[in-house]
């Protein structure tokens, strides 16, 4: 284990982004421009909804796509290179192959929701054993991280592995529902809260990741190494779902309690996500980030987050998409609340 030091001033880094117009990365994109690094990004050029900083170079091609990714990097080389586009152990494989002798850090971006679920305690640090049986996302990050152990213990692979939580925007909102959930308030109708809401969560503004992730980013400690991402904000779920409400001028919205079971049976597409990750408190220890990155913290808590989301939904009403069908399993669950 690599010994923590402070944050200092490093040189601008050379980087490259796969991904870069994401919840989680545009504010680091943003960010490391800020700070003077050379900022590159390969996407699929599509995201109207982040706009890029008029500094960053930019590479069109769909991540997925091997010959069009070595096609557009065209044999270049990075100080770091920073994938938030990587979801199956292949992917990673290939990155291997496709980085080594051309970067000095390769940063997989993974997640949280590889610990163990439910967690046998709390907080949650790096050493969490990885084990979620409930999520396939989950698991094939772990299969990612696993390789990337391998690569840098047997070849010396630059690999740092960082684990966000669940990480918002103004745009991505937290509850099972989305935009369904406040169309839902203001339509004065109930909205479905997993379990009693009283179960702690994890938020992280984009903004508040984004220090600790280009933080990071060229830190000579920070290779071979795995760090998570996270704030210290965390509210229970009834606290999540009634500041939104406010924020969308419904200052006490009807909640009603449902098993975490019993939604995912109903709605099958929200289940997955709600027992692999949200249906459990999840409190985490970032000690082992902020040693290496002293400016990172909580600077945005949720109650301010929401206003921010509510705000940018109401001046763009073509993002206000109402799910039909996830409104019609809504109301059949709160059915079958009251009727028990």
């Amino acid at each position: 284990m690599a010994a923590m030091t402070p944050t200092r001033t490093r040189n601008p880094q050379s980087i490259l982004f796969i991904g870069g117009s994401g919840v989680i990365s545009a504010a680091s994109v943003t960010r490391a421009v800020a700070q003077g690094h050379r900022v590159t990004v390969l996407n699929r050029g599509r995201s109207t909804t982040r706009p890029l900083p008029t500094d960053v170079e930019t590479l069109v091609a769909d991540a997925a796509d091997d010959d069009a990714v070595d096609a557009a990097l065209a044999g270049r080389d990075f100080d770091v290179v920073a994938q938030f586009r990587a979801f199956s152990p292949d992917h990673v494989a290939r990155d291997v192959e496709r980085f080594t002798g051309r970067t000095g850090q390769y940063v997989f971006v993974s997640s949280a929701s590889a610990y163990q679920t439910p967690p046998s305690r709390l907080p949650v640090t790096e050493s969490t054993p990885l084990r979620n049986p409930y999520w396939r996302y989950s698991r094939d990050k772990i299969a990612g991280e696993d390789l990337l152990v391998r690569a840098y213990r047997e070849d010396a692979f630059p690999a740092t592995v960082v684990r966000p939580s669940h990480t918002y925007d103004r745009t991505l909102l937290p509850t099972s529902g989305a935009w369904t959930d406040v169309a839902r308030m203001r339509a004065g109708k109930p909205v479905v809260v997993h379990g009693d809401g009283t179960s702690l969560w994890t938020l992280t503004h984009t903004d508040d990741f984004a220090v600790g992730f280009v933080g990071l980013l060229g830190h000579p400690h920070a290779v071979g190494d795995t760090f998570q991402i996270m704030g210290t904000h965390a509210p229970t779920w009834d606290q999540v779902y009634t500041w939104l409400g406010a924020a969308a001028g419904v200052p006490d919205p009807e909640i009603v309690h449902v098993p975490s079971e019993t939604i995912a049976h109903v709605l099958p597409d929200v289940g997955d996500g709600l027992l692999g990750d949200k249906a459990h408190s999840m409190l985490f220890d970032c000690a082992k980030l902020r040693a290496l990155v002293p400016d990172f913290g909580t600077t945005i808590t949720y109650d301010q987050g929401a206003h921010e989301q509510i705000a940018w939904y109401d001046a763009h009403p073509e993002a206000q998409v109402v799910d039909r069908a996830l409104d019609e399993g809504f109301d059949r669950l709160v059915e079958h609340a009251r009727a028990i």
